[in-house]
């Protein structure tokens, strides 16, 4: 009975643990094919859509810097900002002492005028020449005349002294008038040549132009306005909307012209350089979309965004001491090229970026997106 008892027990624990290997393989199989349908979908999604996708958080938020300058050099007698404060293009940030800009100016005016008047007395100076000149016309042929009778006279009286009708004395008088006559002519036409050469100077001053295009009064308006303008410059405005950052001048401080007084960050318009590994920039394209977020906002808050440059080199290329490759100890480092990602207005205006932060960036580089296949079509157009 009992080895009856033994046997059948053992066969029942045969059977339960027949039963319980068949159920375990079942299960690994059936979680081996979990397992591969996983791995195919992943497969299948990493080949078909993730991997259409690249990304990086070696990107950061940058901007135009405006660097402002005087264009002429002064006294600063007012500041009007400080750092951080948020600024509009034509905003007053610095004013010089306008003093010497004003003299300046009004010195330019009074030569104006005087190239004005100078210019008039040329014109009127052209009529007086011009009478001038008929005068040592005239007195040329007046002197040609006399010479011609003078002449005549003398050789009259050289004729009758051979008969002794005409005295020495006569004679002598005779010569003296003719030499007088041709001393008389000469002169005349010196005068003329000189009143010829006073007149062509004079016409070539007012020739071909008016007061107002005369190369003197142009001259003058130029240096009018040039000190009328430095009259303006004494009021530093702002050149683009942004805010206020490193200002380095104060009241009464003698700024250089080009010495750098304070820059503006134009918040509105910030980008982001993001720095993609050399391999995931195959399919990158000028134009494809980007999503980005900031470390600011967290990845709740997501930026659109447009890829619109790639550079030119890669970081190591442009640093100040670039890499020396040739070397024995070479090590193959991944290198990184910066691409410029332009952000949508619309949430840079709902959500305002800092210059230096940091940024996460994907970019779908499916050649098939309806936004790169707009971009080329509108690029080939232009071509075309």
């Amino acid at each position: 009975m009992t080895t009856m008892n033994t046997e059948t027990l053992q066969k029942a624990d045969e059977a339960l643990d027949h039963d319980a290997k068949r159920k375990r393989k079942k299960r690994l199989m059936l979680l081996a094919g979990v397992v591969l349908t996983l791995g195919k979908g992943y497969w299948a999604y990493d080949y078909f859509y993730a991997s259409k996708f690249i990304s990086t958080d070696n990107a950061y938020t940058a901007a135009e810097t405006a660097q402002v300058t005087p264009a002429i050099g002064g006294i600063v007698r007012e500041v009007r900002v400080t750092d951080t404060s948020y600024v509009h293009k034509g905003d007053v940030l610095v004013v010089l002492d306008d003093v010497d800009a004003r003299l300046a100016l009004a010195q330019a005016e009074a030569e104006l005028g005087r190239a004005q008047r100078r210019v008039r007395g040329y014109v009127a100076n052209d009529s007086s020449l011009a009478a001038q000149l008929a005068a040592r016309s005239a007195d040329e042929k007046r002197a040609a005349s006399d010479l011609e009778r003078a002449e005549i006279d003398l050789e009259r009286r050289e004729n009758l002294a051979e008969s002794g009708s005409v005295s020495g004395d006569e004679l002598t008088k005779a010569r003296n008038a003719f030499e007088s006559a041709r001393a008389q002519l000469a002169q005349a036409r010196s005068n003329y040549s000189a009143a010829i050469g006073a007149r062509d100077a004079n016409a070539a001053l007012i020739e071909g132009v008016s007061e107002e295009t005369n190369p003197e009064v142009e001259l003058a308006r130029a240096r009018r306005d040039q000190a009328r303008v430095n009259l303006e410059r004494t009021v530093i405005r702002a050149p683009v909307n942004g805010v206020v950052a490193k200002r380095s001048v104060q009241v009464g401080q003698q700024i250089q012209t080009g010495a750098p007084v304070l820059s503006i960050v134009p918040v509105d318009d910030v980008h982001v350089d993001a720095n993609f590994k050399e391999g995931q920039l195959q399919r990158v394209r000028i134009g494809q979309p980007v999503e980005v977020t900031s470390d600011l906002y967290g990845s709740s808050v997501t930026y659109r965004g447009v890829v619109v440059g790639l550079s030119g080199g890669t970081g190591s290329t442009f640093a100040a001491i670039p890499a020396q490759n040739a070397t024995g100890n070479w090590i193959k480092v991944v290198q990184r090229v910066p691409v410029r990602i332009k952000l949508d207005s619309a949430d840079l205006e709902a959500r305002p970026l800092q210059v230096g932060l940091s940024m996460e960036a994907t970019i779908d580089t499916r050649e098939d997106h309806p936004e790169v296949a707009r971009r080329e079509t509108a690029a080939g157009d232009r071509q075309g």
